[in-house]
């Protein structure tokens, strides 16, 4: 059974990595009968274990977009561990049962709910008695089942984790620094807590099950361990763990401790857990612990160090951050110097001072951090002035939160990295404006606002006697202006830099105002929490922005040296000749040069095209129309037409419909 799942993974991975070089990226990784062979491969596993992983493409599960992630409470209230950081005391605590070890695995505790073989609830661990039911998220994840072999009730619990590479990943995408997620823990918990399914779905949460809670009429032998074995083979993936005994337990240890920097799933120590269900059971537990389980947490290796100073870092949003500058140590094998003190209410809580002695670490063996102040000499003076404009600094206490900010709206840290995005490649995308070049033109006195950008040519008998800018370079930026200056809505907003919204806001906005930016401009709150993924924070930034007459007129002036073109989605759709037609293509093609010059021309048109036949498909384009591929069956099955290259455009292109409608 298990080797049949690993196979199921396998294929499930191989089918839509195909997938998305065949309709994403115009490229073909495998023939159509060795996909079609794949496929029917993966169908027939699917009905002999009675298992369908998330992501199988024999699936299509639906994105829901809610106002609000409702609540719900546990059957049982989900306690937090007792903790330790000593060897010995495991070994004593064990005594001379058997146990599990396994990673202590920093995500996001979900409950999955199964009734009759379905994935039926998704439930986060909120306060440990309430959570946020997420089963449409859950539905998403990478590798949940959402049908398994076992038809009773069955209750688990486990961990949605994203782990270091897709975190490295997801930050490179983001352009400004200060936007970027800080550690894959709070992505992950943004992520599996999203209002829109569609986002959870891009962002490749994993799930690993850590406890079995309910199984009715299965007999586990009164073993944990039997447990994981039979859930991996209903088709879900457990907390990697290894057996132990008092006797091997400090060595299993040791050897979890020396993967720790290489291990890809965030973790911040161990889970020791009693083998034996009925005993561990019959513990019972205390107020706030259960007494079958006891977590393990690294002993940070911490190392004392002089504090030479505070340096006090601005970002775009105008929140000053203080950083701790210190003397030189060796920690978990690297050399750190530099730690981040967080915010003020931080800064004051360790009474820092010049000269200090302080002890540093490496939280999770990763982020250096202060770990005390064993002198807290409190001499550290907070900046009146801002260390970039030397504009009036001011604290705001946010919660309980104190920070540091400037009150300059003209900024030079606020307006460069400001610059920096909306030059930036996913915004305007202006080749040859680095970060480095905006700080010379805003420095010579080029660059005030967005628009001056476009009127940097006016600037060009002193530009070319820049260092490192020449006639070349000019005109090669001149021309990157030029370029830019025709743009689109969604880059334009992006570009924009409003807090929170990103480039796929940006869509949700244009899409849903169909491009009319005065109309999206005036929109409340409340309209904008209509719309598919804007949530309360995001409509708040937005009519804050546009609530700033300096801003409304910032943006007035960039109109003005912009070009900006329609794009499909921004216009009239049910005027186009493909509205609400929605097309799956597939096979090569002869008319167009691939199957991405195909898709935008239909959606020019106010067309739609998926990936897969469903019943709301118009039609299949396959230039092989007695291809007997799975989507020709499907759409065979559902009555959908079949059309070749030449049929599709026959039938569909604006000329064939105007001479109709001329002859009407």
């Amino acid at each position: 059974m298990e080797e049949k799942i690993s196979r199921m993974r396998e294929l499930v991975r191989i089918l839509n990595e195909a997938g998305k070089a065949y309709y994403s990226e115009s490229r073909e990784i495998m023939s159509n009968f060795e996909y079609d062979r794949l496929y029917d491969e993966l169908t027939a596993l699917e009905k002999q274990t009675g298992v369908i992983l998330s992501g199988s493409p024999t699936q299509k599960v639906g994105y829901e977009v809610l106002s609000a992630l409702p609540k719900e409470a546990h059957e049982t209230p989900m306690l937090s561990l007792d903790k330790t950081k000593e060897r010995e005391t495991l070994k004593e605590w064990l005594g001379t049962q058997k146990g599990l070890l396994s990673w202590k695995l920093d995500g996001l505790t979900i409950v999955l709910t199964y009734e009759d073989g379905v994935l039926a609830k998704a439930v986060t661990r909120g306060n440990g008695e309430v959570g946020e039911v997420i089963t449409a998220n859950a539905k998403t994840f990478v590798n949940i089942p959402l049908t398994i072999a076992y038809k009773g009730s069955l209750v688990l619990r486990g961990e949605a984790i994203i782990t270091y590479p897709d975190f490295a990943r997801i930050n490179a995408e983001i352009a400004d620094e200060d936007a970027r997620y800080k550690n894959p823990r709070n992505l992950c918990s943004g992520s599996v807590r999203q209002l829109s399914s569609q986002i959870t779905a891009e962002r490749n949460v994993h799930f690993l099950a850590h406890a079995l809670v309910k199984a009715e009429g299965v007999d586990f032998k009164n073993s944990r361990k039997e447990q994981f074995e039979w859930l991996k083979t209903q088709g879900f993936e457990t907390v990697e763990y290894r057996e132990v005994t008092a006797d091997t337990i400090e060595a299993v240890v040791n050897e979890f401790e020396k993967r720790v920097a290489t291990y890809e799933v965030p973790s911040d120590g161990l889970v020791l857990l009693l083998d034996d269900i009925a005993y561990g059971e019959s513990l019972g537990r205390t107020a706030k612990f259960p007494r079958n389980a006891i977590a393990f947490k690294w002993e940070d290796e911490t190392r004392e160090t002089k504090l030479l100073y505070i340096e006090w870092s601005a970002s775009r949003t105008g929140l000053i951050n203080p950083v701790a500058v210190f003397e030189p140590v060796e920690l978990e094998g690297t050399t750190v110097s530099r730690a981040s003190v967080h915010n003020i209410s931080v800064l004051e809580s360790f009474e820092l001072g010049e000269g200090d002695c302080i002890t540093v670490y490496k939280a999770n063996m990763i982020i250096p951090q202060i770990a005390d102040n064993l002198t807290r000499s409190k001499s550290i003076s907070i900046p009146k002035t801002c260390p970039v404009c030397g504009a009036a600094t001011e604290i705001r206490e946010v919660g309980e939160v104190r920070s540091l900010y400037c009150t300059n709206p003209e900024c030079q840290a606020k307006k460069i990295k400001a610059f920096s995005l909306f030059v930036s490649r996913d915004a305007l995308n202006i080749d040859g404006l680095s970060e480095m070049t905006l700080e010379k033109f805003i420095a010579a006195g080029f660059i005030h606002e967005f628009a001056d950008i476009f009127q940097l040519p006016e600037h060009r008998d002193s530009i070319v006697q820049m260092e490192g800018f020449g006639e070349r370079s000019f005109e090669n930026l001149k021309e990157a202006l030029d370029r830019a200056s025709h743009t689109t809505m969604v880059r334009l907003l992006y570009g924009l830099g409003i807090a929170g919204i990103g480039l796929a806001g940006a869509k949700m906005l244009v899409r849903h105002f169909k491009g009319d930016l005065e109309t999206m401009r005036r929109a409340s709150k409340e309209e904008l929490m209509e719309i598919d993924g804007i949530g309360e924070v995001l409509a708040e930034a937005w009519v804050s922005f546009w609530g700033d007459e300096s801003n409304c007129q910032k943006v007035e002036h960039l109109l003005k040296v912009l070009t900006i073109e329609p794009m499909a989605q921004e216009t009239e759709e049910q005027n186009l000749p493909l509205a609400g037609q929605v097309i799956v293509i597939t096979g090569s093609l002869e008319t167009f040069a691939n199957r991405k010059e195909l898709q935008e021309w239909i959606e020019e048109r106010g067309g739609r095209v998926t990936a897969a036949v469903t019943q709301k498909t118009t039609c299949l384009i396959n230039n092989n129309t007695a291809s007997s591929s799975s989507k020709n069956k499907k759409a065979r099955e559902l009555g959908i037409p079949v059309l070749s290259e030449a049929e599709f455009l026959t039938q569909f292109s604006e000329g064939s419909e105007g001479t109709e409608r001329d002859a009407d």
